[in-house]
């Protein structure tokens, strides 16, 4: 049986870069694998051309040469393209090895999951008032974190002595798997099953960390939170999370601010409303008030006129800017109080103020009623 062009057994053009030829090879190593198609003579025979396709047009040399000649070019010690000059360090089939058995099974592809490992990470959530979180404050705070463990020094073991190293795995925490495929016999790299991949063991295990060398304690912390920080973000404390193992660094610590709700102020960024009910003689002939502020009151002339939803700002007297000076404003936003009950003399004294005001004292009603009689000749 004629050999089918290799082009043609991974599906690609003879203008393929060599990204695509190894993506094509991949995919089609991945479907017709033999583990994954156990006792599929064609799969398996489907595997071995798709393979010896791959060692050809994934060499530049024997590419061209069978670009050239055909599979002639291969012939009468023309290179063979058979599976005994596959190079699995090209990173096309290790990879696959590595997708199905686990490992790289070639050494030195296999990631090194038994070195020095990150430490978690922690969560806290702390709640301030809105004072805090405009000016800053200190804090303490109980994290749950794991600590060493003084009972064993965090050694893990009963009677202090040093973990003995696994002779399963020599104490590299890996052992060497052999296994018989259709291409040969490959090595694969697995975790040592006897120690877990620790490379030591302890046979008499300490009792209050049950041979783990750490135990999870509540920790004190003193944290500072800084000026002008609003809810929803998060300080990032870097090393003060749990301890990394095999020497690996310790993970961190990101602390969510929930700030609570202020009974008088409403911030938005870093300026502040507050809004102020006054009488509806202050409105009108004027008054001096006090206004409440994140540094204390202070005094405000009201000029007279004043109409609901008429707002003041006072620069400089909101929220500090986080990262930089300065600070945002505080904006009053000022509501006149009808009084809903009135007494028969308080009555009596605005209906002759209506008498002897007219029109003129209302002008926004003057103006709109001057409108209607435009547009509907009343």
């Amino acid at each position: 049986m004629a050999k089918r062009d290799y082009y043609e057994v991974l599906g690609v053009s003879k203008n393929a870069s060599d990204t695509e030829i190894k993506r094509a090879f991949r995919g089609l190593a991945k479907q017709f694998h033999p583990d994954v198609n156990p006792g599929d003579k064609a799969s398996e025979d489907k595997f071995k051309e798709i393979n010896e396709a791959y060692e050809v047009l994934s060499d530049s040399q024997k590419r061209a040469r069978f670009d050239q000649f055909g599979h002639a070019g291969f012939e009468n010690g023309g290179g063979g393209s058979g599976f005994s000059g596959f190079d699995f360090d090209m990173g096309g089939f290790g990879d696959i090895f590595e997708t199905f058995f686990g490992g790289s099974g070639f050494g030195g592809r296999s990631r090194n999951k038994n070195g020095p490992q990150k430490g978690a990470n922690l969560k806290y959530a702390v709640d301030i008032k809105f004072e805090e979180a405009a000016f800053g404050v200190d804090k303490e705070i109980q994290v749950n974190k794991m600590e060493s463990c003084t009972t064993c020094n965090g050694l893990g073991t009963k009677d202090g002595a040093a973990p003995s190293t696994c002779k399963h795995c020599n104490g590299s925490g890996q052992v060497q798997v052999k296994q018989n495929t259709p291409l040969g016999q490959f090595v694969n790299i697995k975790t040592c099953n006897v120690c877990g991949g620790e490379g030591k063991i302890i046979i008499n295990p300490c009792q209050t960390c049950n041979g783990k060398g750490k135990v999870r304690k509540t920790v004190k912390m003193q944290i500072k939170i800084p000026a002008g920080i609003d809810s929803g973000q998060t300080i990032s404390l870097r090393g003060e999370g749990d301890p990394g193992t095999k020497g690996g660094p310790p993970g961190d610590l990101f602390i969510e601010v929930r700030v609570k709700d202020h009974q008088i102020f409403e911030r938005q960024g870093n300026d502040i409303v507050c809004e102020i009910p006054i009488t509806f003689t202050q409105a009108a002939l004027g008054s001096e008030m006090e206004v409440p502020t994140l540094d204390g009151k202070v005094k405000y002339d009201i000029p007279e006129g004043t109409q609901t939803g008429t707002v003041f700002r006072l620069r400089n007297k909101g929220i500090p800017y986080l990262r930089g000076s300065g600070r945002g404003d505080l904006y009053v936003k000022i509501h006149v109080e009808i009084p809903k009950r009135l007494s028969e003399k308080q009555k009596e004294i605005l209906r002759s103020f209506s008498e002897v005001s007219g029109d003129e004292v209302h002008e926004n009603r003057k103006s709109f009623f001057n409108k209607m009689k435009d547009v509907f000749g009343m």
